[in-house]
């Protein structure tokens, strides 16, 4: 049976900034912005400058970040953002 959320984690080295289930997240990829959904497929990514969005409880919020690194592996999306 898929999934239909994501566990997101958001963190700087100063503290959490986000940590839920969502539906889906936007990420601002050093090769351009990017969408993960349920189920996707492992990956490790870099991150620019721009907003990280998501859907949360059917509202969409979003995180502005300078860099940082990405990681989706098993609908766990970890990003450690500068």
């Amino acid at each position: 049976m898929k999934n239909s959320e994501l566990q997101l984690n958001i963190i700087s080295p100063e503290k959490k900034l986000f940590s839920g289930m969502v539906s889906s997240v936007v990420i601002p990829g050093v090769k351009g912005r990017f969408g993960v959904y349920p189920d996707h497929a492992p990956l490790i990514s870099s991150l620019q400058e721009g907003a990280i969005t998501y859907s949360a409880s059917g509202t969409e919020q979003s995180v502005e970040v300078k860099g940082g690194i990405a990681e989706v592996i098993q609908n766990v999306v970890t990003i450690c953002v500068v």
